[in-house]
């Protein structure tokens, strides 16, 4: 007995032990993730301000032009990229499921959510955590966010760099949402007064019950409606047909249709917020013409609107070219044709002038398109 109790205190000193290097491990993993996103703003922030001063004109000092030193610049480049370097060689991100949360640290997180999860621990997590990890990229996973754990209903962030109001459009993706918490470290966006309201009225389809800790009240979620409700028609009115279309089911395209020949009235479909139309889930058409563009996205979408403008400014420009040259031949021909048809009538005459050689000539011309 006294052997068994020594082997248990072993075990239970081993795990305590263990449990110990793992929450050291995490701590000091956290903390590099920490330090590896703080370099990277940083490196962001120095080159936003780089282009800034390039776009500039230097100033002029006694006749003089001050600029920005290139090898100072290049200098500090260079310390923020040799620290990130030094750092890499710890783990640089982390994916921790707690109860029923799952925690993603760092960017690399993020493609956990492409391994094989069990159906056990993908139907227990609630709270789907993110840190150190840039909104955009994870707008890119939500998809398969909503589809790995269906049970999902609550989202944190914190140091994700949330700074526009429209971010909060991209969560409307999710199958479900009753909170939502939004940490103001690294994310701007909760030092604008009506930050909540705005996520009440875009995110309106998933009735959240708190928004940072505090419950959502009917009021709030009638203030929302009264600031921001004019926005989704704004936006719908300027929508072109096509593109609403595309944001509808079948059977509402029809009922858009119905509308848009102005027979919606007729048959009941008239109010705003059945004309407004729901999509799957409750997201109002509307609403859903309020959503967000990455800034990768956003710049493939502007390379491809610059590519197509090349385009048709190029295939204009050809068409005014022959256009251009067609006109000048048909000049040259109506100034030609006064002669050239003389000369034709010319050329006939005396051509059939002598009918016996005429004849032998067409003769001979047969003969020779028959061989």
């Amino acid at each position: 007995m006294a052997s068994i109790a020594a082997r248990k205190e072993e075990e239970r000193k081993r795990e305590s032990h263990r449990q110990t290097l793992l929450k050291e491990k995490k701590r000091l993993t956290i903390g590099n993730i920490a330090r590896q996103w703080e370099i990277q703003q940083n490196q962001i922030a120095l080159e936003a301000s780089l282009n800034k001063d390039k776009e500039n004109e230097p100033c002029q000092i006694n006749g003089s032009a001050a600029y920005v030193f290139p090898e100072e610049s290049r200098s500090l480049d260079t310390i923020l990229s040799s620290a990130v370097q030094g750092l890499s060689v710890l783990e640089s991100h982390l994916v921790e499921v707690e109860g029923d949360t799952l925690g993603l640290y760092g960017a690399g997180a993020l493609e956990c959510l492409d391994r094989n999860w069990s159906v056990q621990t993908a139907g227990i997590i609630a709270t789907v955590s993110f840190m150190f990890i840039e909104f955009d990229e994870i707008v890119q996973v939500l998809a398969k966010l909503k589809t790995k754990f269906p049970n999902c209903v609550h989202l944190k962030f914190k140091e994700t760099n949330l700074v526009a109001l429209q971010q909060f459009n991209a969560l409307a993706e999710m199958h479900r949402m009753e909170q939502l918490t939004v940490d103001p470290q690294g994310n701007p966006v909760v030092n604008f007064t009506l930050w909540k309201y705005y996520i009440l009225f875009r995110l309106n389809h998933f009735n959240l019950q708190k928004i940072n800790g505090e419950k959502v009240t009917e009021n709030d979620i009638v203030k929302a409606e009264r600031l921001f409700g004019i926005l989704a028609y704004v936006a719908s009115s300027e929508l072109p047909h096509y593109r609403m279309l595309s944001l509808f089911g079948e059977s509402r395209r029809k009922q858009f249709h119905y509308l848009l020949e102005g027979k919606g009235k007729k048959s009941g479909i008239g109010s705003e917020e059945s004309s407004d139309n729901r999509r799957s889930g409750g997201e109002s058409t509307a609403r859903a013409t309020l959503n967000y563009m990455t800034k990768d996205f956003h710049m493939e979408k502007l390379e491809e609107i610059k590519e197509r403008k090349t385009f048709c400014q190029t295939y204009v420009e050809n068409l005014v070219k022959e256009a251009a040259d067609i006109n000048m031949k048909n000049e040259s021909l109506q100034k030609l044709w006064p002669q050239l048809f003389i000369e034709l009538v010319r050329d006939a005459v005396l051509e059939i002038r002598n009918k016996n050689s005429y004849m032998k000539l067409c003769l001979q011309r047969i003969t020779e398109q028959k061989q």
